[in-house]
């Protein structure tokens, strides 16, 4: 879904509705990327100065980033457009309807940290974003375009997207996340210094590089400028992905899906790592890290999916625990046994069994093992789910520890696409 109106979302990322801009309609729209040779520490203090921070889950500062691969020498870019999370769907969006702008970002960020070449990774089945992006490619070679970009179609696992899952298998190697440091800043791609960027923060370099900070600044807060992609969907009217500027209420970012198609009795914020939290509390909450802080929420995948009355949160919480640790990248016992072990105490939970109480015990015994003892974040999101899971429907939790169910609804609310077999 796309914003319906450019006055009233202030659309910077997303075209009018319609196939991909060609390059010529692109400059027509943006204008031309400026000349940005002998301009990299500009460049760097002007994304220092726009407040950007990367739009792909951490939300680190962009231009820390740049900087640091910036110091490298001869340094890599890759355009991370690997969107392992089932939840969202707003980078592949982006690079369908928006490849030049992807591309643009990429040129200007090497540009910044003195690259030649960019990578750009996509998701296997993200077959429609990898076919547009490799019509601009080829638009932008027969313009006479001086980059070397190289697409790359890369497994479809959850921690595939990850920085150092990605640089590995750009490698040669499985896409599972790495041991850091050192980080791909400091030796990633053929072992140089390597810019792993989120497509979207790209997209936004691209903006910052022809406008300025200023311009970027007039959207969103003082502490967290700029505009978001999100994904919203659940109970919702029109599920999809808008462009919502940072810092508007999580209840009017929904009322852009025409409303509740029911009454939500809580939100999933942030993805399948993400948390969930009451809607009767979230939906006043400014939808930015300082608005969910305080419901210990984050931005993360920037997805929100709202979970009606009717539906079970204890039933949904139980897939989403046996998809993720389905998802381990099998690398260390807290993720491969822990999370499984959390995934089966909650299903007798979920499933209302003999037992249940006994299961519950189990799980918040186990969960605080495995939190912040694997390899990479995997474990932590997926305890993070859980036990805002615990806390949020804790009277559903009661009554299926009395042995039944609440819910008038079984049929499934958040997606889960089949687990994969492999890495390569």
């Amino acid at each position: 879904m796309q914003p319906r109106s450019r006055a009233r979302t202030h659309l910077r990322l997303l075209p009018p509705a319609g196939e991909p801009p060609s390059l010529a309609a692109h400059v027509a729209r943006y204008g031309r990327l400026p000349s940005l040779r002998g301009e990299s520490a500009a460049l760097i203090s002007a994304v220092e100065a726009s407040g950007l921070r990367g739009r792909g889950g951490a939300g680190f500062p962009t231009h820390l980033k740049l900087r640091a691969v910036a110091a490298g020498r001869a340094p890599i870019v890759v355009a991370n457009g690997v969107e392992g999370e089932p939840a969202s769907h707003k980078d592949s969006l982006l690079m369908r309807v928006n490849p030049h702008l992807v591309l643009d970002g990429a040129a200007a960020a090497a540009a910044a940290v003195g690259a030649r070449r960019i990578m750009v990774a996509v998701g296997r089945t993200a077959t429609s974003a990898q076919a547009s992006l490799a019509g601009a490619i080829a638009e932008r070679a027969r313009a006479g375009g001086r980059e070397q970009i190289d697409l790359f179609s890369v497994p479809d696992r959850f921690v595939a997207g990850e920085e150092t899952a990605l640089v590995q298998w750009l490698n040669g190697g499985p896409a599972k996340p790495t041991f850091t440091p050192p980080r791909p800043s400091e030796r990633g791609v053929r072992g140089r210094p390597t810019l792993v960027q989120n497509v979207e923060t790209l997209a936004n370099i691209a903006l910052v590089a022809r406008n300025g900070a200023g311009w970027f600044r007039e959207l969103g807060s003082q502490a967290e400028p700029g505009s978001l992609l999100v994904t919203l969907g659940g109970a919702v009217a029109r599920p999809g992905i808008t462009e919502l500027e940072t810092g508007i209420l999580l209840g009017a970012a929904l009322e852009r899906c025409d409303g509740f198609t029911e009454t939500p009795q809580a939100l999933l914020v942030g993805g399948y790592f993400g948390t969930w939290v009451r809607a009767s509390t979230a939906l006043d909450a400014p939808l930015s890290e300082a608005g969910l802080r305080p419901l210990g929420a984050s931005l993360g995948a920037r997805s929100i999916a709202a979970l009606p009355h009717t539906s079970c949160g204890v039933v949904e919480s139980a897939r989403l625990a046996f998809y993720l640790a389905g998802e381990s990248a099998g690398q260390c016992g807290p993720c491969v046994f822990g999370l499984r072990a959390i995934a089966d105490a909650l299903a007798v939970i979920a499933n209302c069994e003999a037992g249940s109480a006994d299961a519950l015990t189990r799980l918040r015994r186990i969960a605080p093992q495995v939190t912040g003892r694997g390899a990479c974040a995997h474990p932590n999101g997926a305890t993070r789910l859980v036990a805002s899971a615990l806390a949020v429907f804790s009277d559903e939790v009661a009554h299926h520890l009395a042995g039944h169910c609440s819910a008038r609804s079984f049929e499934t609310v958040l997606p889960i696409p089949a687990t994969g077999t492999e890495w390569r």
